[in-house]
């Protein structure tokens, strides 16, 4: 299955092959969700390299997410020199900064955004805490959408002004994940000090971190933050609808199943409501499975014989 993938997609040389295989295995291991997401119902052509640049965005947190902020930001510095010297001719040991190059060089585009990643991967390293609205927005617009438009860039459209809509319609997607993920994981970064809700939010609800807890003043004052909270993330996902409208018919079904699964992460977020003050949430993996099921079986129905080997396959 694997290898017709890579053939589709125009990937021959058995040494490139093999390091494309080698992070379809790693992403399978440390993200099977998106994984499987990929193989269902990303056009064969698209795979291997949103394989890779899933891949790459992985490797690149789990460099620059541990230690101290110097040490988080020196290891930024000799990350970005790697890959750097990798997209310019360079014969890198790490097999996800060769096939890294070897994506850049069949979509060319991808250069600018590798840059605008790590370029925003200064705020990732450097930020503890954001005092207003304004700077969790400087941080989202800085670094996760750079973030997202890695793989999303490939279901871009090509022409103005569809791309510009595109990008506006990524940024809206990127402010509602990443406001559900800081809410789903309130707890647990509570813990090490570093709080991703705006600690305008926290102070207008009387809500503050105590020994690496939350403490409320009053009972539903956390209750009431998630529900502002949540209502910004699903008026931001209401202005991403148009996104699977701009992409192109074959990439539609991804695009579908992206925006119903944060549908499902914000109501699980919104029933999970004052437990999040100790336990992380997510959204039902079953609901989630069905979601990729559905868009599976509808992109099939769709898709004419003649071309449905040309996109999406079960995953392997």
């Amino acid at each position: 299955m694997w290898g017709h993938i890579l053939d589709r997609a125009g990937i021959l040389t058995p040494e490139t092959r093999r390091a494309y295989t080698a992070q379809r295995r790693a992403v399978r291991r440390f993200a099977p969700a998106e994984y499987a997401a990929a193989r269902l119902l990303l056009p064969a052509r698209l795979q291997p390299d949103a394989v890779v640049l899933v891949s790459f965005m992985h490797e690149t947190d789990d460099r620059i997410d541990r230690g101290p902020r110097a040490d988080r930001e020196e290891a930024l510095r000799q990350w970005r020199h790697l890959v750097e010297e990798a997209l310019d001719g360079g014969r890198p040991a790490l097999p996800v900064l060769r096939t890294l190059a070897h994506a850049v060089a069949r979509h060319p585009a991808l250069r600018d955004r590798v840059k605008a990643f790590l370029d925003g991967a200064e705020l990732e390293v450097s930020w503890d805490r954001f005092a207003s609205e304004t700077d969790l927005e400087r941080y989202i617009e800085g670094y996760s959408l750079p973030a997202l438009m890695l793989s999303m860039s490939l279901l871009s459209p090509a022409t103005e002004p569809a791309s510009t809509r595109f990008e506006d319609g990524c940024l809206a997607l990127i402010s509602a994940m990443q406001r559900l993920d800081f809410l789903e994981d309130i707890a647990e970064d509570a813990e090490e000090g570093r709080v991703g809700v705006p600690t305008s939010a926290l102070d207008r609800y009387g809500l503050v971190i105590r020994n690496g807890r939350l403490s409320e003043p009053r009972p539903g004052a956390f209750k009431a933050l998630v529900t502002d909270q949540t209502d910004r993330a699903a008026r931001s996902l209401t202005a991403a609808r148009h996104l699977v409208d701009l992409a192109a018919h074959p990439d539609r079904p991804f695009l579908r199943a992206f925006l119903r699964v944060q549908h499902l992460r914000l109501t699980a977020v919104r029933k999970a409501g004052p437990t999040l003050m100790t336990h992380p949430c997510g959204p039902s993996r079953l609901h989630s499975c069905a979601v990729l099921l559905q868009e599976s079986t509808r992109r099939r129905r769709e898709t004419p014989p003649a071309t449905l080997s040309s996109v999406g396959t079960p995953p392997s």
